[in-house]
């Protein structure tokens, strides 16, 4: 905090130059009676007084600017008054606000430079015109000692503002910080949010699509395989409408009981989604190894989700035939892997959203991912996730 915010408010909204003007005069109605008027036996006052004097005040008027020189200035105003013989309590006011400015305006080093040099300068003053204006001792303590009270009043306010000013800045950083963190938040719940509502729509499109397609072509060969097929697309909807509703009510409070969202798939559920891309000439096989209790449902969640991106990518692009879905889970880890025999092509363009959800899936569980074609023929997606140890392996 500065002299000038040290201000009433009214003054604060005054520009610097007023408010410059206004503590010379102040300086000015405290000086002037004390230059006028000296003890008898003293020098009286005489143009050579009032010409310090007027030095002294338009010097402060530069104090902003300059500290240190006008703090020499009136410094040196003082010290003509005191060898020209005019003693006065009041003499040294100018000098106080040009230290104080010094202080207030610099920083400690210039401060403890500024102190030195003034306590040195009035001591050797003080002695210089001689025991009527020291202490009773003839020390000049005291006279080395007033010019350091503005300079640590100075230092002292200088201080506190430079706190201010940094806990000022700790708490914008503060707020910038958790501005940032709600904005990351708020975009990892979007992207979050559009992958799942990618995962259910795009999927369940795709395995109804199978479906219906199975269904017009045996609709009058195979009636019964139709009506099958056209049952799956039912259960196909039904199941996409459940979790859809389950996505949409994760972003209000639930209001009722009744609102309860219906519990993420895992990968107890593989084999309903297998059976929905079953058909459209595709035959899927799937393979479980261990046992699925105790999966953290984040890993059962994200392995369902894989293996539902990946045969909708056999489907959608790959000619297969055949398509393999494994899923081991051994040593604390669980390996889901999904292979088919399809011709070599290129593979899926990876800047789509079904590659980065899978990537990001594996990510959010703590697991690695790989995708590629198999030589010979055929895409390979598997799926590395901490499943943490089955029921009974940890001695319980």
């Amino acid at each position: 905090m500065t002299t000038f915010d040290r201000l009433p408010a009214r003054l604060r909204a005054l520009p610097p130059v007023a408010v410059d003007v206004l503590v010379v005069g102040v300086v000015g109605m405290f000086t002037g009676p004390d230059a006028a008027v000296n003890e008898p036996e003293y020098r009286q006052a005489d143009w050579l007084t009032w010409l310090l004097l007027a030095v002294s005040l338009l010097a402060l008027l530069w104090r902003r600017r300059w500290p240190v020189p006008v703090a020499v200035v009136t410094g040196a105003a003082c010290a003509g008054w005191a060898l020209y013989g005019h003693i006065g309590e009041l003499l040294n006011l100018p000098t106080i606000v040009a230290l104080y400015t010094v202080a207030v305006q610099g920083d400690r080093r210039r401060t403890l430079w500024t102190g030195l040099a003034a306590a040195l300068t009035s001591g050797v003053v003080a002695l210089w015109v001689g025991k009527d204006v020291v202490n009773p001792q003839g020390l000049p303590v005291l006279e080395m000692l007033w010019p350091l009270v503005p300079l640590l009043l100075g230092e002292v306010v200088r201080t506190r503002r430079e706190l201010l000013d940094e806990y000022a800045a700790r708490a914008a950083r503060a707020e910038a910080d958790r501005e940032r963190e709600a904005a990351r938040r708020v975009r990892e719940e979007r992207v979050r949010i559009a992958r799942e509502l990618h995962d259910v729509v795009a999927h369940t499109v795709t395995a109804m699509t199978v479906q219906a397609g199975v269904a017009l072509e045996t609709f009058d060969v195979r009636p019964d395989m139709a009506r099958q097929a056209m049952r799956q697309v039912r259960d196909s909807g039904k199941g996409a409408v459940r979790e859809l509703r389950a996505t949409v009510t994760v972003l209000r409070e639930p209001e009722s009981e009744d609102d309860r969202v219906e519990p993420a798939q895992g990968i107890e559920r593989l084999g309903e989604l297998v059976d929905r891309f079953a058909g459209g000439g595709i035959e899927l096989t799937l393979r479980e190894e261990g046992a699925s209790d105790g999966v953290p449902s984040v890993v059962g969640l994200a392995a369902y989700r894989i293996v539902q991106e990946a045969l909708t990518n056999v489907v959608k692009h790959s000619r297969a035939r055949h398509a393999a879905v494994s899923v081991v889970r051994q040593d604390g880890t669980l390996a889901v892997e999904v292979i088919d025999d399809g011709p070599p092509s290129p593979p899926p363009h990876e800047g789509g959203f079904g590659l980065v959800g899978m990537r990001e899936r594996a990510a959010a569980a703590g697991g690695t991912i790989e995708f590629g074609p198999v030589p010979g023929g055929g895409f390979r997606v598997r799926a590395v996730l901490p499943a943490g140890l089955p029921t009974g392996e940890n001695g319980e």
